[in-house]
């Protein structure tokens, strides 16, 4: 079991900045792609972006392309999604995503493995 945990979500205005983390722990394993997603009550889990065991392969939605990044740190077990220029549309609820896939799959939805529990990002105008 792979347990995933959120942080850094909160409430900005418009055109500031968050930056969110997913730490993994438990039984991890030896090269996983992560990622993130989003949500809002009522509306399907939108991609956000993924990025693959090297940092070299990485995807973000169309939504959020030249706005966020995402980085991370396998020393630490940990993701990042540095999230600049934020609008009111941005609101929602941010997972964690976690599988032995390819970042380019995770952006299907493909071999996603485990979730976090979501942190929550208010972007007001």
């Amino acid at each position: 079991q792979v347990h995933l945990v959120e942080s850094g979500g909160g409430s900005v205005q418009a055109g500031g900045s968050l930056r969110l983390s997913c730490a993994a722990s438990g039984r991890t394993f030896s090269a996983p792609t992560m990622g993130w997603f989003r949500q809002v009550p009522g509306k399907v889990r939108e991609f956000v972006a993924s990025i693959g065991w090297s940092g070299g392969s990485t995807y973000e939605g169309d939504s959020v392309k030249g706005r966020f990044t995402i980085s991370r740190d396998n020393a630490k077990n940990t993701v990042s999604l540095q999230m600049n220029s934020l609008k009111p549309e941005d609101t929602a609820v941010y997972y964690c995503a976690y599988g032995i896939t390819t970042a380019q799959d995770m952006a299907v939805g493909y071999g996603i493995e485990y979730w976090g529990k979501g942190t929550l990002v208010t972007v007001s105008s």
